[in-house]
């Protein structure tokens, strides 16, 4: 897999949907954007509280649910897209607090500000940047969350070093992601196209707890999972992938 190519895939993937030229699909083409969101773990009233276009229907759970977030916090959320779970995190951490959104993806940036202004949240920001190399100071925030993201990411240690980096100690972070139960096929392993459907990049579930801990992280734990069988899978991934929900500290 040539990561430089794999990125440009995802980075063109993720562009498009947010400039409004393709669906999402990541892979949940089907449904709509907001019976999607419901599907995951998002209720009608976490989706009356961010922007219409906000809502891309991407993801596989709601962090922001099982963050515990609070008053006063700051909070980075990766792969933030047009910023659905930056806007719920804002609703909750207060003005006192505030919210950063890093994507790679210089339309998703430039969608998650445009809607931040429209709407009056002065709380957040936008930041485009890679999760392998994140444009934070360290030991700066207090909780990174992350919706189905780390799975599109080549290294995934090397992610979660870095999240570590920039958790203050005592810092916690609530992923949701994608894992697998068992060896995909090596063509999804190889295909790009697989990997921002986020799916060829998924590690196999005890090796990304094991990952997790690797990179620092103490009381690492699955407080959520789901089997995750999306609309148009293949045939040959049903009852291969899970949607888990991990929350970590920084010892």
């Amino acid at each position: 897999m040539d990561v430089q190519n794999l990125k440009a895939v995802i980075k063109d993937r993720y562009g498009r949907i947010a400039r409004g030229e393709v669906p999402v699909c990541c892979p949940s083409c089907g449904p709509s954007s907001k019976d999607q969101c419901l599907a995951v773990g998002y209720t009608t009233e976490d989706l009356k509280l961010v922007p219409d276009m906000a809502i891309l229907g991407a993801g596989c759970g709601n962090p922001t649910a099982l963050a515990d977030l609070k008053e006063g916090e700051t909070v980075v959320d990766l792969g933030s897209g047009a910023g659905i779970d930056v806007f719920l995190a804002a609703s909750r951490v207060g003005k006192t607090g505030r919210v950063i959104g890093v994507d790679m993806t210089a339309d998703m940036v430039a969608r998650g500000q445009q809607l931040a202004r429209e709407h009056g949240f002065t709380n957040v920001e936008f930041r485009q940047g890679e999760i392998e190399h994140l444009p934070l100071d360290p030991d700066a925030v207090d909780v990174i969350i992350s919706n189905c993201v780390i799975n599109l990411t080549a290294d995934k240690l090397a992610s979660f070093r870095e999240i570590h980096r920039v958790l203050k100690p005592g810092g916690r972070i609530l992923i949701s992601d994608l894992v697998t139960a068992g060896t995909l096929p090596a063509d999804v392993r190889q295909s790009a196209i697989a990997w921002a459907d986020c799916l060829g990049g998924a590690m196999e579930k005890d090796a990304y707890l094991e990952t997790i801990r690797l990179a620092g992280f103490a009381e690492v734990a699955v407080v959520a999972e789901s089997p995750y069988e999306p609309t148009g899978m293949d045939d040959r991934l049903h009852g291969k992938i899970i949607s888990v929900k991990v929350r970590a500290l920084k010892g």
